[in-house]
């Protein structure tokens, strides 16, 4: 099957679920978009991260894999404003964390500040599809809340690259959950989606959101030796992929 045509929802996605999705743009992936509203959309999502102890809560399910490992090397893929990275730090002392986004200012930015003077963080401009770093260079990779804005092409290459430079990754995204409760979903961001750039992406986001067959689906495009757990948290899934290896 060709994994570009793959719906959101996966290859068995039902005739409703194959509809409610898009390949419009959120804001943030516009180029013809101000500057100041895509801050407006990362500054919503920093907040409401904040509020909900979305950081902390994925930062402690993805540290616990690698409990038993000292000084863990550990690789953020679409930082952002760096909320997980920092919450990482703060929750292992001992670990060393690259800190990277595709955009030159949002990487500008984490240069400039804390995470740019930490003594256990580097800030580093990577593209999460074509990662420049050796094979199992990292013990944990992250990619925490941005998934969905992958095309499935680039997203079964972002799974294969992360798995190669890492020996765990670990990606938090939107839970996509059954189309009639869906539909309910994206009624409630409807009314607001013009007026309000945080609730315009928001409902973009949901249609993107990908199921867990379709992470099954994706996984399996990018290596069939790819293994994926999925576990529901909250208004999101964890997903935790692996490819086998032999011990360092």
């Amino acid at each position: 099957m060709d994994i570009t045509t793959m719906p959101r929802g996966g290859f068995d996605a039902s005739w409703l679920d194959r509809r409610l999705q898009t390949d419009r743009l959120e804001y943030l992936d516009r180029d013809d978009v101000a500057d100041r509203v895509k801050h407006q959309v990362i500054r919503s999502l920093d907040w409401m991260g904040r509020v909900l102890r979305d950081h902390q809560r994925i930062a402690d399910r993805a540290l616990r894999l690698v409990a038993d490992v000292a000084e863990p090397e550990i690789l953020e893929l679409g930082a952002g404003h760096g909320a997980l990275s920092r919450a990482v730090l703060a929750q292992r002392p001992d670990a060393r964390v690259t800190v990277t986004d595709i955009d030159p200012a949002l990487v500008a930015a984490l240069a400039a500040g804390d995470l740019g003077a930490h003594p256990r963080a580097e800030v580093r401009h990577l593209d999460a599809t074509t990662i420049d770093a050796p094979d199992r260079s990292f013990d944990l990779a992250l990619f925490a809340l941005a998934f969905h804005h992958l095309r499935p092409a680039a997203a079964a290459q972002l799974l294969a690259e992360a798995t190669r430079v890492a020996d765990i990754l670990v990606v938090c995204d939107l839970r996509r959950p059954p189309a009639a409760l869906h539909l309910l979903r994206l009624a409630s961001f409807l009314p607001f989606a013009a007026v309000l750039p945080f609730a315009h992406d928001g409902l973009i986001s949901s249609l993107r959101a990908y199921s867990p067959s379709a992470f099954r689906a994706l996984a399996a495009h990018a290596d069939p030796a790819i293994t994926v757990d999925i576990h529901r948290m909250g208004r999101n899934q964890l997903v935790i992929a692996r490819r086998p290896r032999p011990p360092k």
